[in-house]
């Protein structure tokens, strides 16, 4: 009875019946370091790293890839029975909540785990977003006219822009992989097989498509990431965004504990550091949509809730990866 007297106070002062995990700061700092396996975009990831170490004197040893890249090394050791890494965030929610069924991450409510959707975090801590990924179109300003721009994910296929067009590759970034593989379901594999013969580009990853739009090799991002066109419009870059009326992409960057890490009260700490204050509201500063709900969006961008979101089925998506990757390369070959 005790007991509940005090939850009921907790909830009535807090607005919330829960509290958050702690962290062993002491026990984080004797072990001195942190392994952190990202997809997290180079400039972010490298200024996380080098913030937390600079305020708890944790070092941050990163590697960091595209999304399946991440994936597959983090793969390959787990099947092999070792844990190297202590924290993994990639952007891949399917995968995520199938490592989860497989017992591969450590449970943590870090403090702010209230200030994250339900929609992006696993109710009982085993995965929780770092940032959400908006994937839309993008096109280089003074190339595409505004009356010659794409509207839809669909006009991406006409004739008009043979040639024009630049896209990431599934098999390397996990981002592209949700966007493949729902619209391959929703306008069926056609749809690429007329941006092949459109004479799309593939290249590895989003960084490298955004690269090729703004040197206007490839002025029509036919999948882009939308924190890297902001970050770009920042540098004075003509990029536009387009959002389709189909439906955008708002995808969660999952970051999970990893069960036998070798350091696992710094990875702890890590983690909840990704989700405070510090770590936040920088996110919205460099283009990229923040994971809490009391941080706002990107300068210039729209708010989620604006937006027409695309329906994603992360469950039928981990089922069906292998396939979608062999399509597409089937395509694109």
């Amino acid at each position: 009875m005790k007991t509940m007297t005090i939850l009921l106070a907790v909830f009535l002062l807090t607005g919330r019946a829960w509290a958050a995990d702690t962290v062993d700061m002491a026990a984080a700092k004797r072990e001195g370091s942190v392994r952190w396996y990202t997809s997290t975009p180079i400039a972010a990831a490298q200024s996380i790293a080098n913030a937390f170490e600079k305020d708890t004197g944790i070092k941050v040893e990163l590697f960091r890839s595209g999304g399946s890249a991440v994936l597959s090394r983090f793969m390959q050791e787990l099947n092999a029975g070792t844990r190297e890494a202590d924290l993994l965030t990639t952007s891949d929610p399917a995968a995520a909540a199938t490592l989860t069924k497989r017992g591969t991450f450590v449970a943590f409510k870090p403090a702010n785990f209230d200030k994250i959707p339900a929609e992006v975090k696993d109710p009982d801590g085993y995965w929780i977003a770092q940032r959400l990924n908006l994937l839309a179109i993008a096109v280089k300003g003074d190339a595409v006219k505004p009356a010659d721009r794409p509207k839809t994910w669909s006009d991406l296929t006409e004739a008009k822009y043979k040639g024009l067009e630049v896209m990431p590759d599934p098999s390397f970034t996990s981002l592209q992989l949700v966007a493949v593989g729902t619209l391959s379901k929703t306008l069926g594999w056609g749809f690429y097989e007329k941006l092949k013969r459109n004479d799309i580009m593939i290249v590895q990853g989003h960084q490298q498509v955004e690269d090729m739009v703004k040197r206007g090799e490839r002025p029509i991002a036919a999948e882009e990431l939308d924190s890297y066109a902001a970050d770009d419009r920042k540098k004075g870059q003509d990029i536009v965004t387009i959002y389709p009326t189909e439906g955008v992409f708002a995808i969660a960057s999952p970051t999970a504990i990893i069960k036998g890490g070798p350091h696992p009260n710094a990875a702890k700490a890590l983690a909840e550091y990704m989700i405070g204050d510090a770590v936040q509201s920088t996110f919205p500063k460099q283009g990229i949509y923040a994971a809490r709900t009391d941080m706002p969006p990107p300068a210039d961008s729209p708010k989620l809730g604006s937006l027409k979101l695309m329906a994603i089925d992360f469950g039928a998506l981990a089922a069906s990866e292998g396939d979608i990757k062999s399509r597409f390369n089937e395509i694109f070959q």
